[in-house]
């Protein structure tokens, strides 16, 4: 192996620390405290474990969580009149609806009827409109992370040639933004995409966010280059158990990559964090406060 490892634990271990000296001063200096309320409709087992890591992280970084556990086959109306009493709540700065919502459920109605302002998720309309426009805005927690993981290797992408592989509003899309914003020369590439392979060789930064396992090869990548790995896939291991697996073929393109995030203890690692970061964000700019330093 050639490759760095991008250590996603550590880094956002590090930035949950900064989140918690920065609540810590704005209860102190404004008597402030950054409240994070999570729904959750059913009991998907994946969502269940997301929900109780966001509770912890959230109390431990000094914020008050706000837990809603709702059954699966509540009324749509009863939700958005959840989401109603949470935008009044003065409590509550940030508001995450944990996705993927019942099929009886339309999720566009749904993310729709949140705050723009509390909308620590960053999939409002408003939002994304406003960072595709490039002006402050609540970004997704996911494409944020990996901005945050590129720039602990290459601190300025200013003129990088970068490629994101998937165009999902989670991920692929809100990433190309972020990493216009950076100045960075951005394709974006998705399953139409003719000639993959050779769109990749020529990216100095490589994000796969396409959700096939070990897609990215390789003889894809340039010598040298970032690989930001987004896939978080479940493949049969030989003891009858399942094995996490990312979207890139970890063992071929770490002989060949400069850097690379592995999978797990990459990307995931800083979807929570960066919650953390937004719900802080809005906690200020709802109160008037200055932009907080992280």
């Amino acid at each position: 192996m050639t490759a760095r490892i991008i250590d996603g634990k550590t880094i956002a271990a590090g930035l949950r620390a900064r989140v918690a000296e920065e609540v810590a001063r704005v209860r102190r200096d404004h008597d402030l405290t950054p409240g994070l309320a999570v729904v959750l409709v059913g009991n998907d087992p994946a969502s269940e474990v997301y929900v109780r890591n966001k509770h912890s992280q959230t109390q431990a970084a000094g914020m008050a969580s706000f837990e809603h556990r709702l059954p699966a086959d509540v009324a749509q109306d009863d939700l958005l009149a959840l989401i109603a009493k949470l935008n009044r709540d003065p409590s509550v700065h940030g508001i995450l609806v944990q996705l993927p919502l019942p099929k009886s459920i339309s999720t566009e109605i749904v993310v729709n009827a949140i705050d723009p302002a509390k909308d620590v998720d960053g999939l409002h309309p408003k939002n994304a409109g406003r960072l595709a426009g490039g002006f402050a805005a609540l970004a997704p927690c996911t494409p944020l992370g990996c901005i945050i993981l590129t720039k602990s290797v290459q601190p300025s992408l200013e003129g990088m040639n970068a490629i994101v592989i998937g165009r999902s509003n989670l991920v692929g899309r809100p990433l190309l933004q972020l990493l216009l914003n950076e100045n960075a020369t951005v394709t974006i590439a998705h399953s139409r995409s003719r000639d993959l392979p050779r769109l990749c060789a020529q990216a100095d930064l490589v994000y796969a966010a396409v959700g096939k396992p070990e897609m990215v090869r390789g003889d894809w990548v340039k010598k040298g280059a970032t690989v930001i790995d987004v896939g978080i896939n479940r493949l049969p291991s030989a003891d009858g158990k399942t094995r996490l697996v990312g979207d890139v073929a970890f063992g071929e393109v770490s002989q060949v990559a400069g850097a690379i995030t592995p999978v797990p203890g990459g990307v995931g690692q800083m979807t929570v964090a960066c919650l953390l970061v937004n719900t802080l964000r809005a906690a200020c700019a709802i109160a008037g406060l200055p932009k907080p330093g992280v």
